[in-house]
C-alpha cells in the first residue's frame, strides 16, 4: 500500500487555530522525509475546487511554526457539501496527481474528508480547532493558546472591573462547546460561569448572586459566557437593571484565534501533523489522528464523528464549588 502513495496534499478548513501552521510544517517534511511529494492546497475545499494547489518543499515551511493562522489560507465551501462538489474535488486530486489529502480543521472539516475518501482519494484527518470539541481526542490544535490569550485578557478586563466595582460579563468563542468558558470560568475565578451543555438561562439566579456579593462586601463581579449561549449585551443591560450596578459586556471575538501559538500547540501539532504523515504514507484512508490516554492514535472517521462529547461532571461541579457564589444550572 505504501508504494502507491506517491503524492499527498494537505489544507486547512474551517477556522483557523494557532498551530495550524506548525502541522503543515510536520506533514510537509515527514512526507518528504519518506519520499512521498507533498501539495499544498490553499483556502481549504474551496481552494481545492479552484485549483489553487502549489508544490511544496522543506523550505516552504521554514520560519512558519512560530506564526499564528495558516499559511495555506482557509475558508469554508457549500460547494463541496453536494455531491457534485466532493466528485469533483476527487476529480481535481487525480488530476493534480495526489493520492491522499492529509485536512487540519474540525468536525466539519472532517466530513469533507469523509466524502473525499468515498471518492478513492486517501485522506487522514488532524484535530485543528481552537473550541475543544471533537469527541475522539483529548486535545485539538489551537485550544492552549486561545484559552491563554482569553485568560490573559479576562484579568485585564477584571481590573479594571474591580476598580469602577462593576460586573463584568465577558464572552468567549467556543461555539456551542463550553470549554473556553469553563477552562477561563476556573482560571480567572469567575463567579459565574455559563456554558451552553449546563445553563438553564435563568438569569434570576444570577441577579440574585450579584445582590448577594454586593451585601457581602463584594466589589466586583465577573461572568464569563460562553459563545453558544450569546447575548452579552442585553444581558447586561438587564442585569443592570435589576441590580442598579453598573454591568459592561466584554466580546473577546476572534483575537482568541490569533496570535504566536504556546509551546503545546507546536509540540502536538508537530507530533499530529508527523502522525498524519506516516499513515497515510503507509496507504490508511479515513481516519483521524487523536491523543488518548496520553497516546497518539487514529480513529475511523465515521466512528469519530459518531461519538459525543460533553463536559466533565466532575470538573463542573469543581468549578461551582470554586466560585465564591455557587449557581445552579
Amino acid at each position: 500500500m505504501a508504494g502507491e502513495i506517491k503524492t499527498i496534499g494537505v489544507l486547512t478548513s474551517g477556522g483557523d487555530a494557532p498551530g495550524m501552521n506548525a502541522a503543515i510544517r510536520a506533514v510537509v517534511r515527514k512526507a518528504i522525509a519518506r519520499g512521498v511529494k507533498v501539495k499544498g492546497i490553499k483556502k481549504g475545499y474551496m481552494g481545492l475546487l479552484n485549483e489553487e494547489i502549489v508544490d511544496m518543499e522543506p523550505h516552504s515551511v521554514s520560519d512558519i511554526i512560530q506564526r499564528g493562522g495558516t499559511i495555506l489560507g482557509t475558508a469554508r465551501c457549500k460547494e463541496f457539501t453536494t455531491e457534485e462538489g466532493q466528485k469533483k474535488g476527487a476529480d481535481i486530486c487525480r488530476a493534480h496527481g495526489i493520492d491522499g489529502v492529509v485536512v487540519i480543521g474540525g468536525d466539519g472539516s472532517y466530513r469533507g474528508a469523509q466524502a473525499l475518501s468515498k471518492q478513492g482519494i486517501n485522506t487522514i484527518g488532524i484535530p485543528g480547532t481552537i473550541d475543544l470539541d471533537i469527541s475522539c481526542t483529548e486535545y485539538t490544535i489551537g485550544f492552549d493558546t486561545a484559552v491563554n490569550t482569553a485568560m490573559e485578557a479576562i484579568d485585564k478586563v477584571r481590573d479594571t472591573s474591580s476598580s469602577h466595582e462593576r460586573c463584568s460579563i465577558i464572552e468567549v468563542m467556543g461555539r456551542n462547546a463550553g470549554y473556553i468558558a469553563l477552562w477561563c470560568g476556573v482560571a480567572n475565578g469567575a463567579e459565574d460561569i455559563l456554558l451552553p451543555e449546563k445553563y438553564d438561562f435563568n438569569e434570576q439566579n444570577i441577579i440574585n448572586n450579584i445582590i448577594s456579593n454586593r451585601k457581602r462586601g463584594k466589589t466586583h463581579h465577573l461572568i464569563i459566557n460562553a459563545e453558544g449561549i450569546g447575548h452579552s449585551t442585553s444581558m447586561a443591560r438587564r442585569i443592570e437593571a435589576a441590580t442598579g450596578i453598573e454591568t459592561r459586556a466584554t466580546i473577546l471575538g476572534y483575537m482568541q484565534r490569533g496570535g504566536s501559538p504556546t509551546c503545546k500547540d507546536r509540540y502536538y501539532a508537530s507530533i499530529m501533523g508527523a502522525y498524519a504523515a506516516d499513515i497515510i504514507c503507509d496507504g490508511k484512508t479515513n481516519r483521524v489522528v487523536a491523543l488518548k490516554h496520553g497516546e497518539f492514535v487514529d480513529f475511523d472517521i465515521d466512528e469519530a464523528l459518531a461519538m459525543q462529547k460533553d463536559i466533565s461532571k466532575y470538573e463542573y461541579e469543581v468549578s461551582r464549588v470554586l466560585s465564591s457564589s455557587i449557581q445552579t444550572g
